[in-house]
């Protein structure tokens, strides 16, 4: 079998080359050309594998080593008889983390406690949902908006316009689609943005386009009271300059980029491929997944609360650093940023998950216990 993958998804021979020869190319890189002759196709959320890429090649399988699909025409796959398989729910985690530590810098520079505000999650999928846990959890006020799931379930939803009117904090984590009953395309658009609550924060860790950049653009030229955090952008990869200067933190696409996500997302895939030609897995995760850098650490049940959640998180993660990294390569052409972007993705550094972190704990402290518990962490008695 001949496989053509995206060089920057891992474990690709561990879990891939016995299934056969594979070929390995940047994601922007996959054409139909390289395609041709491939029968199993294995990419992740920068390749759009459509009509255009396949028709005529002898592709059976697309597997996308990621949560979203927006890149995959699945309809076009099943017209041609071709199996597919994503990844949900495999970065969920460390998109929660990267949400968590941004919640973080924004309330120690503003001043403000955490407890204090009311935060809306729109889109309660594989991620949102995650997020809501944690949030709620820890004992804050959380309003939700799914119209899907609310149709489809009922139960405690709320209509984008409450979010906009009781929410200080909103927190984006849909997918994108660009028709249907609930279009998401520019979701918050220029009257929504101008709708925010005075003071609010904004972070899209979902999709670029569920945004109105150019509109956000415009509407952060008027309000400093806003504050903004982006992970994802228009027309990735390129960024807009002006807009990420806007930005309090500005990242490139990697709030889910934690080395469990991707392994995760590359042996489910490898799961669904199994299942496709009909043979028993033989490669198992747990075995491969790497020793943490630190797998624990030591609270004493006097800590405080506010300083316990902030040591957890930043523990595990801090968004300042990719933030610096990013604006950093915002300079030169639009070449050089375009390669920039793809070049921070494709060499990022380690980085591992809150729920990977065993907290142990000296004495008692009911209080302290749920904390540790709602973020994630293992609690361990000392």
């Amino acid at each position: 079998m001949r496989i053509v993958a995206d060089e920057n998804i891992p474990l690709l021979d561990e879990f891939f080359a016995g299934f056969g020869e594979i070929q390995r190319l940047p994601g922007r890189a996959i054409d139909a050309a390289a395609v041709a002759q491939a029968e199993l196709l294995l990419v992740r959320s920068v390749t759009v594998v459509d009509r255009a890429l396949l028709k005529g090649s002898a592709v059976k399988f697309v597997g996308t080593c990621t949560i979203g699909t927006d890149h995959l025409d699945t309809d076009y796959f099943q017209q041609a008889g071709i199996a597919w398989a994503s990844a949900p729910g495999c970065n969920a985690r460390g998109v929660v983390d990267y949400v968590l530590s941004s919640l973080l810098v924004l309330a120690e520079e503003q001043g403000v406690a955490l407890n204090s505000r009311t935060y809306g999650v729109i889109g309660a999928g594989q991620v949102g949902s995650r997020l809501v846990k944690v949030l709620r959890g820890l004992g804050w006020r959380v309003l939700v908006c799914d119209p899907l799931r609310q149709a489809a379930e009922g139960g405690d939803f709320v209509s984008l316009q409450q979010v906009l009117e009781e929410c200080d904090v909103i927190s984006l984590h849909t997918p994108l689609e660009r028709s249907g009953a609930h279009p998401t395309y520019h979701l918050f658009d220029h009257a929504r943005l101008t709708a925010l609550k005075p003071g609010c924060w904004l972070i899209n860790a979902s999709r670029g386009a569920v945004v109105d950049n150019r509109a956000l653009r415009e509407v952060l030229a008027q309000r400093a009271d806003l504050q903004v955090v982006l992970d994802v952008w228009e027309g990735e990869p390129q960024a807009d300059v002006a807009l990420a200067a806007q930005c309090r933190i500005a990242t490139p696409h990697i709030a889910g980029y934690s080395l469990d996500g991707k392994l995760r997302g590359t042996a489910q895939v490898y799961q669904a491929v199994c299942q496709h030609l009909s043979v028993m897995p033989g490669v198992d995760l747990a075995q491969l997944m790497p020793a943490a850098w630190l797998p624990e650490l030591t609270l004493d049940s006097g800590a405080d609360p506010d300083w316990a959640l902030a040591t957890i998180c930043r523990a595990v993660y801090d968004p300042r650093r990719d933030d610096a990294n990013f604006r950093r390569s915002l300079l030169g052409d639009e070449a050089i940023r375009r390669a920039a972007f793809d070049q921070l993705r494709k060499h990022y550094p380690m980085r591992r998950e809150i729920d990977g972190l065993a907290i142990r704990m000296k004495g008692k402290n009911a209080r302290l216990a749920s904390l540790v518990q709602a973020t994630g962490a293992r609690l361990l008695e000392a």
